[in-house]
């Protein structure tokens, strides 16, 4: 049965339940037919240029022939198994395909469904990494506005973020230092690195000996306002942790697959964590699929005899075939020069682009890490809740583009295949927006 346009719109609005947004007063949701490259085709006839990457997890454009042909192959031989008692070669090749471009010692994976079921695993596996050890370590550390997910560990680490207040007591305690974000021509950069690291060295210099972890979202923290911090930090942050003798987490869902112009923004600022969380991008936007990577030493303290020692953890889903092979066909195209030349073109285009706009009054911080770039804008409000965003967001769709301001932060963050006259086109709006605004 086929039903119009009128009949899925009234279906939607009568039994769906859409995230991140207040029912009562958002205009109704856009109908997509279907989506090729960067461009995706509403039922009425209008087209939208993705510039977000689909929630950023969109690499290389809708429909990728080779990864939906991947997918399909897989389905013809195995859609799914039990991974407690089985395993299957999409997932140990793509368990040594991501590891071997890892920093380290980080060859144990882990699978589970989402950015956010990476994050638990990798906060269990600290909290029972030390519990095997016969060590008492309960205390976690995490920075000022960071996001890490929805589920309540996630929440947890991310409750200073201010996207939680509903839940907090729901929450575990976690500690929190400041982030040294930064911008473009940021005099006062390297004292506010200063401030964060002696927060940081007081707080292990009085409760080190009971830190489980310090988790991080390494260069850009995203949902925050892709606030940006400079690889020297992260360093300076491994080298107190180590010092410390306790864990590093990096999560990686949005920064992998090279977002910040490298394939990790570990690689790029030179740090090894202990453990790193990786979802998003992993499968190209195709199926959900994320990875808890560990080193080897952690790995090891939880082999024994019994379960005791064991990782009584999993998800029904675990290591799916079908995002396990969408994930081989998206790091094919990864690895390519091809799409490496493109992100490096992106950032390029970004940086000038970013440059002709700081004459604008209402245009401040700007900043830029690979292919994520970022701006505030002025005259609106501050904050995920600053009224400018959503005018900001009307105003691109008319236009034609799907960007989503996370409050006064506008930010192009597309998939690699966005040609450079379609980056043009997105900026060109942009100056064009602003100016008037």
């Amino acid at each position: 049965m086929t039903l119009s346009y009128d009949e899925l719109r009234a279906l939607d609005a009568r039994h769906v339940w859409h995230p991140f947004t207040q029912a009562g007063t958002a205009p109704p949701p856009i109908l997509a037919l279907g989506a090729r490259g960067s461009t995706i085709y509403a039922a009425d006839g209008r087209e939208y240029l993705d510039l977000v990457s689909s929630w950023w997890c969109n690499l290389h454009g809708h429909a990728h022939p080779a990864i939906a042909q991947a997918v399909a192959d897989q389905a013809m031989r195995l859609e799914q198994v039990i991974f407690a008692d089985f395993t299957h070669e999409p997932a140990a090749r793509l368990a040594q395909r991501v590891t071997a471009l890892l920093p380290g010692d980080l060859d144990r994976v882990f699978y589970s469904d989402d950015g956010s079921t990476a994050v638990e695993v990798a906060l269990k596996l600290a909290h029972q990494y030390w519990r095997n050890r016969g060590k008492d370590r309960t205390v976690y550390v995490a920075f000022e506005g960071g996001y890490h997910g929805d589920t309540a560990g996630a929440m947890s680490a991310g409750r200073s973020s201010g996207y939680f207040d509903q839940w907090t007591e729901m929450l575990f305690p976690f500690r929190t230092v400041p982030f040294p974000a930064t911008w473009d021509d940021d005099d006062a950069v390297e004292a506010k690195e200063e401030a964060a690291l002696a927060a940081l060295d007081a707080l292990l210099a009085a409760e080190g000996a009971r830190v489980s972890a310090v988790i991080i979202e390494p260069l850009i923290q995203g949902a925050a306002g892709m606030r940006m911090c400079r690889p020297q930090f992260l360093k300076a942050l491994e080298e107190r942790i180590r010092a410390a003798g306790t864990l590093l987490i990096l999560d990686e869902v949005m920064t992998g697959f090279s977002r910040t112009g490298d394939f990790f923004a570990c690689r790029k600022a030179g740090v090894t964590p202990d453990l790193i969380c990786l979802s998003k991008g992993l499968t190209g936007g195709f199926m959900p699929l994320s990875m808890t990577v560990a080193r080897e030493s952690i790995f090891r303290e939880f082999l024994g005899q019994d379960l005791t020692r064991a990782f009584l953890h999993g998800h029904t889903f675990t290591a799916n075939p079908l995002g396990c092979a969408a994930a081989l066909a998206s790091l094919d195209l990864l690895q390519a020069a091809e799409c490496q030349a493109r992100v490096k073109a992106t950032e390029a285009l970004h940086r000038a682009r970013l440059d002709r706009l700081k004459s604008l009054g209402n245009v401040s911080r700007t900043r830029l890490c690979g292919t994520v770039a970022a701006l505030d804008v002025g005259g609106g409000g501050e904050g995920y809740g600053a009224g400018i965003g959503q005018r900001l967001k009307a105003e691109f769709l008319a236009r034609g583009l799907l960007l989503r301001p996370l409050g006064n932060v506008l930010y192009l963050l597309a998939p690699y295949c966005t040609t450079e006259a379609e980056l043009h086109r997105a900026w060109d709006a942009v100056e064009e927006v602003l100016a008037a605004l």
